[in-house]
């Protein structure tokens, strides 16, 4: 047999080795979630007999006294029932799932105090994914059933004035701590209640924050605020999860103190450290199909607060025409978020966005719109290695022959080994202003 022939049995070898361990950990993984949860739903039926939980308001299961009570009559159930010989970790982690599960949020409760956990993906009742540092991985954790998962749904709208439903079976949300949460149910997920919860630092990063993670170097920062103390229109661009909130955090740390700032978002995620901030959010249509406020709205109401900056947390229609024009008409210093895979695609999103409105300008307008309202585009991405970083900041120049042209002032270049380095700068000279740099 040749060498080539070995090697290829060899690595044949390998790989049926690592799925048998990759089945047997799938196995054994599988065959614990079913033990706890056959005791979890046995407990359940005992409890509910004896505590009628499910007719107290979420106010009062938060509360000490009920907790006690359900934690209590777990004990209990361990101690007279088949499982009293189990470990008393055990029997302390299942007192503590049922407790989160039946007053708080589940099992996810730990992932949420995790700081190093960004997001958290729940894929019906047994597979909960989260990400860290980059890197997404499959939990321990998993729900009893899906009335569970829909019953901590209801606990986070609750607060919130919000419903999911079979009429209405998506919904965005947020946390007490600020978190993102969407949520799609059942006819439209086949996996069972999904979730998504995207976590947000409570404090807003610094500089050295972010150089310390890789997104930016300090001399970007510092190009960063004085064009913000410029009052330049920015816009923050990126693919899902390259950190745009984060980043306009960041952003809006350095608008001075004396500024009146508004804010608009679907789901309130921004948080300022300025006073005089005031928070919008959208409202959807109720059950009867009214009542809907909309960020095109919001936006077209903020002119008549005499703002000094507006900042909306992400363009993705027709508002980006009413912010364009609030740009263009004197409320400088805006900043907003859109999808887009660089900064040329921005300005086509944005193109698009404005035709979204409903009105029919022909494209050369609607590009000098652009070119004469936007400043800077930042392009964020997500990296192979995890790493969320500004790939480059280009600057929309103006417009010629209909076609808007940029020049780009920093680039995330590649060493010599063909891995990501830093980000530099292009050596072009903004033409808005000699002294942001």
């Amino acid at each position: 047999m040749s060498t080539q022939g070995r090697v290829l049995k060899i690595d044949r070898f390998d790989d049926d080795k690592t799925k048998r361990e990759k089945d047997i950990r799938e196995l054994t993984r599988h065959e614990r979630i079913e033990k706890s949860r056959g005791i979890k739903i046995k407990i359940l039926k005992q409890i509910s007999s004896t505590l009628d939980f499910k007719k107290v308001s979420y106010e009062d299961l938060s509360g000490s006294v009920w907790k006690n009570k359900i934690k209590e009559a777990v004990i209990n159930s361990f101690e007279n029932g088949e499982n009293k010989n189990e470990s008393a970790s055990f029997k302390e982690e299942i007192a503590n799932d049922l407790l989160n599960e039946i007053t708080g949020l589940g099992p996810i409760e730990g992932l949420l105090k995790d700081d190093e956990v960004n997001e958290i993906m729940i894929n019906g009742r047994d597979h909960i994914y989260i990400e860290r540092k980059g890197k997404l991985s499959l939990s321990d954790k998993f729900f009893s059933s899906d009335e569970m998962i829909l019953s901590m749904i209801d606990r986070i709208l609750a607060p919130l004035g919000k419903r999911v439903d079979i009429s209405s079976p998506t919904v965005d949300a947020r946390l007490k701590d600020g978190s993102r949460v969407h949520a799609i149910i059942p006819p439209l997920s086949l996996n069972g209640p999904v979730i998504t919860i995207r976590k947000f630092s409570e404090k807003i990063l610094s500089v050295h924050d972010l150089v310390r993670l890789g997104t930016l170097t300090e001399e970007l920062g510092e190009f960063l605020q004085a064009i913000v103390g410029e009052r330049k229109n920015i816009i923050v661009a990126g693919g899902t999860g390259s950190g745009k909130t984060t980043l306009l955090n960041f952003l809006s740390s350095f608008i001075s103190d004396d500024q009146r700032i508004v804010t608009i978002e679907d789901s309130s995620e921004l948080k300022l450290h300025q006073e005089h901030t005031i928070y919008l959010e959208s409202r959807p249509p109720n059950i009867e199909g009214k009542g809907e406020v909309s960020i095109r709205e919001l936006v077209r109401n903020t002119l008549r607060m005499r703002p000094d900056r507006i900042i909306v947390g992400e363009c993705r229609g027709g508002e980006a025409l009413d912010m364009l024009q609030a740009m263009n008409t004197g409320h400088e210093g805006c900043m907003t978020t859109l999808h887009a895979n660089s900064p040329r695609d921005s300005l086509a999103r944005l193109e698009t966005m404005v035709l979204m409105a409903g009105f029919e300008l022909p494209i050369r307008a609607i590009r000098e719109q652009i070119s004469s309202a936007i400043d800077i585009i930042i392009h964020l991405a997500r990296l192979p290695n995890g790493r969320r970083a500004v790939t480059s900041v280009t600057e929309v120049c103006g417009t010629e022959e209909s076609v808007i042209t940029t020049q780009e002032l920093f680039t995330l270049k590649r060493g010599n080994d063909s891995k990501f380095e830093k980000i530099e700068p292009t050596g072009n000279i903004p033409k808005f202003s000699d002294s942001t740099l």
